[in-house]
């Protein structure tokens, strides 16, 4: 079964309705979805997917405890070196974990985040396909897996984190198998998920308000 990582930066509480759109592809696709625990973009995903009433998920925690499972999914605890000291380190573990379950990645980005940048660069490395979603251009970047993907990601971010990425990036081989992108053209009832994706954006953008 194919399984997507979706994640995000801890600003984005909000999901737009070109986000909804690709969660709606995977729902429909009967993907797994293996998420974070985190406030922010992993909260939100969680929530739309319960709304969609989706059962294929799975949350990632680092250590023991959990959270956010909005949707009640299996919890998969990630085993840490120093429980006790939450630092980057510490939640860092959990992504890493899920960039080697997943087969492709869907990360929505606010411009700033590091970590988000991190879980392209670990898909990468392992020649695996993802897609980041810069909520302030409202555009997606897709990674296909290429020598070039590098230097795509590094073109996107500010300096400052440019040695963070190149820190972090070591092409390891992988025999992962390679899938098709999600994306909201590959089926031909685009437009009645693009209504249905609208509905369920702008319902869930009331309840949240609320």
């Amino acid at each position: 079964m194919t399984v997507v990582f979706v994640g995000g930066s801890r600003h984005v509480a909000r999901l737009s309705a070109e986000v909804c759109r690709r969660l709606d592809r995977i729902v429909e696709q009967n993907f797994r979805v293996v998420v974070g625990d985190a406030n922010g973009a992993d909260r939100a995903v969680q929530a739309y997917l319960q709304a969609c009433h989706y059962r294929q998920v799975e949350v990632f925690c680092s250590g023991n405890t959990t959270r956010n499972n909005v949707g009640n999914w299996p919890v998969r605890n990630v085993a840490v070196a120093k429980p006790s000291k939450r630092d980057r380190a510490f939640y860092t573990a959990k992504d890493r974990e899920m960039t080697v379950e997943a087969n492709f990645g869907l990360m929505i980005w606010d411009g700033k985040s590091t970590g988000t940048l991190m879980n392209i660069v670990r898909l990468i490395q392992q020649k695996k396909k993802a897609v980041l979603y810069i909520t302030k251009q409202e555009k997606f970047v897709e990674f296909l897996g290429a020598d070039g993907d590098m230097l795509t990601l590094r073109s996107l971010c500010p300096p400052e984190l440019r040695d963070e990425l190149d820190a972090e990036f070591t092409p390891l081989p992988t025999d992962a198998p390679q899938i098709p992108l999600i994306s909201e053209t590959s089926s031909p009832d685009v437009e009645p998920r693009k209504k249905r994706a609208r509905r369920r954006s702008a319902a869930f953008s009331r309840n949240a308000s609320t």
